[in-house]
């Protein structure tokens, strides 16, 4: 936000000169410039603040898609600070600017990767607390990188460098996180504690599912249960209340449907009226008409059209939903919750097909115009067989003669050249902008990517260390790309906050300050290297 730091400077520095004659003699040490200087660094003091900033950020990005469909947003998936803080700051660099880019928590990865009972399946079974305790951390680590790359400036500027548009005009590495809060962990009031926690560590969007909570699965899994209409509605409302007693009053509600992918219910709701939300339910649940006299004892039994059904039930006590009714369900789904306080909606799908998706968005638009997606480009799909078998059937239906192609086989390397393979990647490559366009696709995420690129990166530099190319390995695949690629963590010591920590020892302690900077830092063989990154960038801009 333009001339935002300086703003903050001064109103800070005026503060702290009112303070110093105020307090008299005890505040001498204190020095007014170099304070203004730390509140300007740590520009959000608490999680409230971030989730009310981001939440104004995602309602401008909202109605500016609303105006322009090319106007989506994205984000990945991030288990960590430091994977959200490297993310945001690669973004900073590669794109100059944040807008329209946000950081996706996945309650997958929490259940992976964080939870105290080891990995886990995404079926709710990780600590609800791992969940606030991931936002506060990403949040401390996107402060963190402003308050190092504010320092730099700083130092920039007392070195005599004329970078004070820059101090003026910084932009925030805080960004908006959509946060996956499964089924709610519960009951509503369990679901409204925990939003609470969520939205006081910095989240502004909360993402909720249909599924029974004590039966969650992966959206990608079999085995999923929906709950009736009012028990989640029920949930957004808890949601919305929390938003609302937190001063958050424009938070977004992110409610997804799983109900292409399920086949099973829980619950039969109460219908009080013909027509009800509990009847159109209803009406989905599959069964068999029988005769009264063929009921069995404690049979369950619904009457429709004046004749007596008997649900299909399971042995586990779970009713099964009649064969072919997932879209309807998931068109009903939506416009439910959009009439019930949700902003945004999630639909998990089997594949990523940009008709499929527009198909069921605009059934739902024909009674709300202003639907939107949050869409899961999820690692579950093979994005690569998908769209090859896509274009397989476009070819086909465009007369191509496709004797060329094994269509069991279409994975093979040996097709990576063809014109089936050119095309389907440059559909896997439009697919973001294609959905936005023609499928009300408002967010495109991917849930797991950081989950596997580490997993990738580890098997490649583990392939060549413990093999025949040992330290090489390491050098040629990963710090040489550091250094040439420009990645701020190849000097670790100061994206941990070395070079940070010895100014502030220096605010503290004046000269006496034992500072880690100086000769014998090892960290000082990359400082040409960095010199020679930002002359080039420099002569970039003005080339």
């Amino acid at each position: 936000m333009k001339n935002l730091a300086q703003s903050n400077y001064n109103s800070a520095l005026q503060t702290i000169r009112e303070l110093k004659a105020k307090y008299g003699n005890g505040w001498n040490t204190i020095n007014p410039q170099v304070a203004a200087r730390m509140v300007t660094q740590n520009r959000f003091k608490t999680g409230l603040e971030i989730a009310k900033y981001t939440a104004a950020i995602m309602r401008k990005d909202m109605a500016e898609y609303d105006a322009d469909n090319s106007n989506y947003t994205q984000s990945l998936g991030c288990w960590h600070g430091f994977v959200a803080q490297q993310k945001m700051i690669a973004v900073k660099k590669h794109h100059k600017t944040t807008n329209k880019r946000y950081l996706y928590l996945s309650g997958w990865m929490v259940a992976a990767l964080r939870s105290e009972f080891g990995p886990l399946p995404d079926q709710s079974m990780h600590e609800k607390t791992a969940v606030p305790s991931l936002i506060a951390e990403i949040y401390d680590f996107l402060r963190q990188a402003d308050a190092i790359e504010l320092n730099d400036l700083f130092r920039r500027l007392e070195n005599g460098e004329d970078v004070q548009h820059e101090i003026d005009n910084f932009e925030t590495h805080v960004v908006p996180i959509i946060a996956d809060i499964d089924a709610g962990f519960g009951n509503e009031e369990a679901t409204y504690l925990l939003t609470k926690k969520m939205i006081e560590a910095g989240a502004c969007a909360i993402q909720i599912e249909n599924q029974v909570s004590d039966a969650k699965q992966c959206g990608h899994q079999d085995g999923k249960v929906t709950v009736p209409h009012e028990d989640f509605i029920a949930k957004l409302n808890a949601i919305r209340y929390a938003f609302l007693e937190l001063g958050v009053d424009d938070g977004i509600i992110v409610a997804r449907t799983d109900s292409e992918g399920a086949g099973l219910t829980q619950k039969l709701p109460v219908s009080q009226e013909p027509g009800d939300l509990a009847s159109q339910y209803l009406a989905f649940v599959d069964g068999e008409e029988i005769d009264v006299n063929d009921a069995k004892e404690d049979d369950v039994l619904l009457k429709r059209d004046g004749k007596l059904i008997r649900p299909i039930r399971l042995p586990n006590g779970l009713y099964k939903f009649k064969d072919g009714s997932n879209i309807d369900r998931v068109v009903l789904d939506c416009i439910t919750s959009l009439q019930n306080g949700a902003d945004l909606l999630w639909i998990e799908t089997p594949t990523p097909n940009v008709k499929q998706i527009a198909h069921m968005v605009n059934r739902i638009k024909e009674v709300e115009p202003k639907a939107k997606l949050v869409y899961n480009n999820s690692p579950s799909f093979n994005w690569t067989l998908n769209f090859r078998n896509q274009v397989f059937d476009e070819m086909l239906s465009e007369g191509e003669n496709m004797t060329g192609y094994d269509r069991n086989n279409l994975m093979d390397a040996h097709y990576d050249g063809s014109e089936l393979c050119y095309r389907a990647d440059e559909k896997i490559k439009t697919f973001q902008l294609d959905g936005a366009r023609e499928a009300g696709i408002f967010h495109h995420l991917i849930t797991l990517p950081t989950y596997h690129t580490t997993a990738l990166h580890m098997n490649d530099l583990t392939e060549g260390y413990f093999g025949n190319e040992g330290m090489l390995a390491y050098v040629k695949g990963i710090q040489r790309q550091e250094i040439r690629k420009g990645v701020s963590c190849v000097k670790h010591q100061r994206m941990a906050g070395s070079n940070l920590g010895d100014d502030h020892k220096t605010f503290f302690a004046g000269e006496k300050a034992l500072k880690a900077e100086g000769e014998k830092n090892t960290s000082n063989q990359f400082n040409a290297i960095f010199k020679n990154n930002k002359v080039e960038e420099k002569l970039n801009k003005v080339s």
